[in-house]
């Protein structure tokens, strides 16, 4: 029996997402949860075999939840079930340990398929994803502090840490100050730290906040 927690902030589809696996003889849904901080719990205290996790979560996103597991030595496998497929959040995942990564798309027959497959151990990935995967594996492999972040999430704490204000930090990359706004509090979130200080200080001891380097100079839409 394949012990299994779902994360979603979507009741709608979570509830359906529920039926579809439960309806599984080999498939038990030990909790739902809507929040990263509820799935974290969860994950906790039933110590599943599989938990299936959605990125965009209020109190902790899905990446988060996967390096606090990791963190915590659960030995749960996590497969992301998300709408987003950009390479940021793809690699991102990779890096926090996540074993596979389904976008939303997938039909039911795909997604209890993937539950299995990563309850076996296998990595399990879409053909568009595995063919970005082959691109940029070298460098999503590369020992970098901080895995949890995606590579804007890591601009951004390093521009915090050479002393940058939101309003730098935006004109550098040129985006607008909210954006910036909304960076910088995903990435305290991230690095669980209730204030920029502390991401800097953070930042600081991994080596981020020396010289300018090529990485944060670009400007990516």
């Amino acid at each position: 029996m394949i012990r299994l927690i779902l994360a979603d902030d979507h009741p709608v589809f979570a509830s359906g997402l529920r039926a579809v696996l439960e309806s599984e003889p080999d498939i038990a849904v030990l909790a739902v949860a809507a929040t990263g901080a509820c799935a974290l719990a969860a994950a906790t205290e039933h110590v599943p075999d599989v938990a299936v996790l959605d990125v965009g979560m209020p109190d902790g996103d899905g990446l988060w939840v996967t390096t606090a597991m990791r963190a915590a030595g659960l030995p749960s496998r996590v497969l992301i079930l998300t709408m987003y497929d950009d390479d940021e959040n793809v690699l991102a995942a990779l890096r926090a340990g996540a074993y596979g990564y389904v976008v939303k798309g997938a039909d039911g027959e795909e997604i209890v398929a993937a539950v299995r497959a990563v309850a076996s151990g296998e990595a399990v990935f879409g053909a568009a994803i595995a063919g970005r995967l082959l691109t940029h594996f070298a460098r999503a492999a590369t020992a970098a502090p901080f895995p949890q972040l995606t590579d804007r999430e890591h601009e951004v704490l390093a521009l915090l840490a050479r002393g940058l204000d939101n309003a730098a930090i935006a004109r550098r990359l040129g985006v607008s100050g909210k954006t910036v706004r909304n960076y910088v509090s995903t990435v305290l979130t991230k690095l669980q730290v209730t204030d920029r200080t502390a991401a800097i200080l953070r930042a600081r001891e991994a080596g981020l906040g020396g010289p300018e380097q090529q990485g944060p100079q670009r400007h990516r839409a």
